[in-house]
């Protein structure tokens, strides 16, 4: 899922509507246009594109941009800025847990029959508890990205690849990305999806070692080990909005 670093903010107007997007230029031979469920548009071009021909793509596609557009509007608004207390709901795996807040020895995240139970040693104010439940993502999440990727890594290693080093960090437009030394990065939230999603993710990235870009090749590879990846990346940004 690696985007490029340099883009260019662009807007058309489609009605009495003015629609912004990111224009990316990349070494491909198609145009691509992209809605996002935050709304945000990409539109990925080759090098040598004009941007007359650009635009007349974009208008061309503009009735279909703003019903993605609409589709996504939807399910917002989006799930409330978190508070980290007693009594709201938390992500693991793709399932919802009620967090309960306490006071004790110790500094300690436990999820025991359903419940986040976190154990704060002073008072448990709601930026120690952030904190505490910071770490116990990402605690996690190195586990169960190392199991996705030895669940996903036969596939690809009957191929003759070199098994990529992987980290795991925030990131904040991405869930993953595949760097050119080879080293695949996956998102700490994504620790919050089930394990379909994450495996989902990590095959996607391990698809751009033969593939750096999303051309009909990449995508036909993506089918042949992920079928039904289409319903499957729906699933997570739906669930992750």
């Amino acid at each position: 899922m690696t985007v490029e670093t340099n883009y260019e903010k662009k807007s058309f107007t489609y009605g009495k509507k003015t629609i912004e997007y990111q224009l990316f230029y990349s070494k491909r031979k198609t145009l691509e246009i992209a809605v996002h469920p935050d709304s945000t548009i990409i539109v990925k071009a080759p090098i040598d594109s004009q941007i007359s021909l650009i635009e007349k793509k974009i208008h061309q596609r503009a009735r279909w941009i703003t019903k993605q557009l609409d589709y996504f509007q939807q399910f917002t608004p989006k799930t409330p800025e978190k508070v980290y207390i007693s009594g709201e709901t938390h992500l693991y795996l793709g399932k919802q847990y009620r967090l309960k807040v306490m006071q004790g020895q110790e500094n300690s995240v436990k999820l025991s029959r359903g419940i986040f139970q976190v154990i704060c040693h002073d008072e448990p104010k709601p930026e120690l508890v952030k904190k505490l439940m910071k770490k116990w993502y990402l605690d996690k999440a190195k586990i169960q990205f190392s199991k996705s990727f030895e669940r996903c890594w036969p596939k690809f290693n009957s191929m003759g690849f070199s098994k990529p080093p992987m980290s795991v960090k925030k990131m904040q437009k991405r869930w993953g990305s595949l760097s050119e030394k080879g080293t695949m990065t996956l998102n700490t939230e994504l620790i919050k999806a089930s394990k379909e999603c994450i495996d989902y993710v990590i095959i996607h990235e391990l698809c751009h070692l033969k593939y750096h870009d999303h051309s009909s090749e990449y995508y036909k590879m993506l089918d042949s080990f992920m079928p039904d990846w289409e319903k499957i990346k729906h699933k997570l940004e739906l669930s992750m909005a």
